[in-house]
Order: C-alpha cells, then sequence, then structure tokens
C-alpha cells in the first residue's frame, strides 16, 4: 500500500517517499510511521517479519508470518485498519487504491499458498502480555506436512498434488481474477504493462509476467489479486479452484520459465486474464466451481454490486474524456 502526503484541503499530494525501489534511505524516511504500525500489529497478534521500500511513491510492504486461510483474512483486515489509525496521528493517507499513479507500480495483494496436512496451533504472545480469551488472536499453526513440496529431482517442480493446485487455479484465473482484481481501478495495474503485473493465464517459475508462479520450493504465489481485496471471498475462490484441480485430476502443462511476451513472439498462444471488470464479471457469472465459493445470497450481492460499480463508471465522463475530446473539431 501507499503512504500518501496530503494538502492543504487534506487531499492527496503525492508519496511520502519517492518511488525507489528497494531503497534503504526511502524505507528509513518512513521509519516512525511502519514502527508505530510494527508496535500496533505486534498488539494485535500480527508477527511482523519482513519489510521493504517498493516502487512507487510512498509504497511500503511489511509481512506477517503465514498461517491458515482465515487468520490470515482476520489479520490483513485488521492490518488495514491499523494503517489507517497510524494515518490519523501522522496526518496522511493510508493508501489501498490499487493503482493512484501511472507510471509507476501499482499495489498487488500476491497470496503466497501452500497446501498442509496436520500441525498444531501454539501461542505467540509477540511481546505482549496475553489476557484470558485472547489465545486465538496469538496462535499460529505451525508443524505438519506440505503436500506442495517437490517430490522428484527437480528442486522447483512441486509434487503430484501441487501440479494439480495449479491446474485447478489456471483452469479458474479467469473467475479469480473478478475476486482478486475486483474494481474498476484495478484493471489500470494490469494496463500499464511493465510494472510486474500478471496478464497472462499462464505459469512458471519465478516468472512475474505470468498469473501464477513458484515463488519458493512448496509455496505458490497467486499474482492476479490486488490491495483492495477482500481476502476471505478470495481464500474461499482459490480453495475451491484447487480443490477442482485435485478432485478432477486438471493437468497444469509445462511450467513457462519465459517471459511470456518473448514466448508470444516465439509462437505460444497464452490467452489473456480479463482486462476489465465487466469481463472479469462475465468470466465469473460463468464458472459455477469459483461462484460456489460465495453461496447462498453472497454470489448474487457480489454480482450485484460489482455490476453497478462498472456501469456507473461507464456512464461517467472522466477527465480523460474531457482532456481528449472537448476540442476536437470533426
Amino acid at each position: 500500500m501507499m503512504w500518501l502526503k496530503k494538502d492543504e484541503n487534506g487531499q492527496p499530494n503525492g508519496g511520502y517517499s519517492n518511488p525507489y525501489c528497494y531503497h534503504i534511505d526511502q524505507f528509513e524516511s518512513l521509519r516512525p510511521v511502519y514502527m508505530k504500525v510494527i508496535e500496533y500489529s505486534r498488539a494485535m497478534g500480527l508477527d511482523i517479519i519482513q519489510g521493504d521500500h517498493e516502487d512507487a511513491p510512498g509504497q511500503l510492504e511489511l509481512n506477517w508470518t503465514y498461517d491458515d486461510c482465515l487468520r490470515n483474512a482476520d489479520r490483513l483486515t485488521t492490518y488495514r485498519q491499523i494503517c489507517a489509525q497510524v494515518a490519523r496521528e501522522f496526518n496522511l493517507i493510508a493508501c489501498f487504491m490499487t493503482k493512484p499513479f501511472m507510471g509507476v507500480s501499482a499495489s498487488g495483494c500476491h497470496h503466497n499458498i501452500s497446501l498442509w496436512k496436520g500441525g498444531e496451533d501454539g501461542v505467540k504472545p509477540l511481546g505482549q502480555k496475553v489476557r484470558g480469551g485472547m489465545d486465538e488472536v496469538f496462535s499460529y499453526r505451525s508443524g505438519g506436512d506440505n503436500t506442495f513440496m517437490p517430490e522428484g529431482d527437480d528442486s522447483q517442480l512441486p509434487g503430484q498434488l501441487g501440479q494439480y493446485a495449479i491446474g485447478g487455479m489456471v483452469k479458474h484465473l479467469d473467475a479469480l481474477t473478478a475476486i482478486g482484481c475486483s474494481t474498476v481501478n484495478s484493471y489500470r495495474r494490469l494496463w500499464d504493462t511493465g510494472f510486474w503485473a500478471p496478464v497472462f493465464k499462464d505459469w512458471g517459475f519465478q516468472n512475474r509476467t505470468t498469473g501464477l508462479r513458484i515463488s519458493a520450493p512448496g509455496r505458490f504465489e497467486f499474482r492476479s489479486v490486488d490491495s483492495m481485496v477482500n481476502p476471505y471471498l478470495m481464500s474461499a475462490g482459490l480453495l475451491k479452484a484447487m480443490d477442482d484441480g485435485l478432485s478432477n485430476q486438471i493437468p497444469c502443462g509445462k511450467p513457462e520459465e519465459r517471459n511470456i511476451y518473448a514466448a508470444i513472439e516465439e509462437g505460444k498462444k497464452v490467452e489473456k486474464l480479463p482486462m476489465s471488470l465487466g469481463d472479469a464479471l462475465e468470466a465469473l457469472a460463468k464458472d459455477e466451481v469459483v461462484k460456489s465459493a460465495m453461496p447462498g445470497e453472497m454470489y448474487g450481492l457480489y454480482d450485484e454490486y460489482k455490476r453497478d460499480e462498472w456501469e456507473r463508471f461507464m456512464h461517467t465522463t472522466t477527465n480523460w474524456d474531457v482532456e481528449t475530446y472537448l476540442d476536437y473539431l470533426p
């Protein structure tokens, strides 16, 4: 997400830091802000383990220890509220909007995924005095078996279960994009190419041009998702897609190790992800597996609200319209 300054009217006035990726000085300029975020996060059970400055104005990434998907969704939701509070204290804007600036990276929310069997819960106090009834906040699952670990000589290629899970996710990438890229603004991230955002339905090893990559042995990174995501719906959708892959033994094909644009130039045929919210919603409407992640009235409400958002955008005159067409004399 991005930390933005305010002007005298309380409106965004650029980033708190400069858009220099992994830049120590820019990271340090945000130290008072992120140390307060870390302080509050640890008090709320988030085990913050890593951070860096990314390559957009005021863009900061903080990561906490992985856990089961429901707890992690709770923690992401809590994290956003913590950032909003810290922003009030520093008179800044905690911006989770996906793409507030063109020509620099958007804010993604890549989901790193493993499927585990077993394990046990344990309490991590994180330097806090844990009170009765609060253990769940500080509980993390550890141990067990990661079913995505490689089984053969290839240290990157996951075992058969992992390959079927990839097959399911790639098959359902279009519909999953409607959940992961859930706003009109999300698709500015996909159109503004050259900034590590995926636009193709494929997978590979350390390949940031595809919708899914192997980020480490035993761990997949789902990339068609951004900072505005509802983590509960995204987790449910991914679980349904993986379940379909496992249940129906969907093959994943070979990993694409080339830059996807180079692969296309060499003749590979690869489909693009949906490139607008409207197209993504159409893909979701046709995908019964991913829709089943939103049971009861949930899918109907999601579709209704998101189509309304898309349609309101489509009947809105934007600054781009005015700047492009106002002085035309056809």
